[in-house]
């Protein structure tokens, strides 16, 4: 597949995401219990997102490690952000929703975790698609967490909708 090319829309929304000051004053604004639970777009290119998230004590569970609920907010951001880019469009209004969630949990969260969704192309195809045929078109998003040692703690699928508005 070749280059994909950014619009100026696109382009936009990404140096926000990337903006450390902006993306947290969008999440106070918008996804509050985010930015409570420290949530942080480190990486976001047509390719991939990722997301990440330090334990701390608001965010812990009885254990002692990353409550399950903030892993599942950091990897659906993983796969959103990228969704989000792609449907910035000023001629088409484009919605999207999670229709549906798996997770795996393989490893007792600690540290910081870093959510990782390389679906960008796919995504790309699939809002191309919905465009295109004006009917909702659903894909299945993978992300993956990975602690400082790079060893997965977490892999979540995330079916999501977007339809032409």
């Amino acid at each position: 597949m070749s280059e994909i090319i950014l619009s100026t829309e696109q382009q936009l929304y990404q140096k926000r995401i990337l903006s450390r000051w902006l993306f947290s004053f969008f999440m106070l604004l918008k996804l509050p219990m985010a930015w409570m639970a420290g949530l942080h777009a480190s990486v976001l290119t047509t390719k991939e997102a990722q997301v990440q998230v330090k334990f701390k004590w608001m965010n812990q569970n009885p254990f002692k490690s990353i409550y399950f609920a903030v892993l599942s907010m950091a990897a659906e951001m993983s796969t959103g952000l990228l969704v989000m880019m792609y449907i910035q469009d000023k001629s088409q209004q484009i919605s999207m929703l999670v229709t549906g969630c798996q997770a795996q949990f393989t490893k007792k969260a600690v540290g910081t975790i870093n959510f990782i969704c390389v679906d960008g192309e796919q995504i790309y195809k699939a809002i191309e698609l919905a465009k295109s045929s004006k009917e909702g078109v659903e894909m299945n998003l993978e992300s993956v967490g990975y602690d400082q040692k790079l060893q997965e703690v977490a892999r979540f699928q995330f079916k999501w909708s977007v339809k032409v508005k």
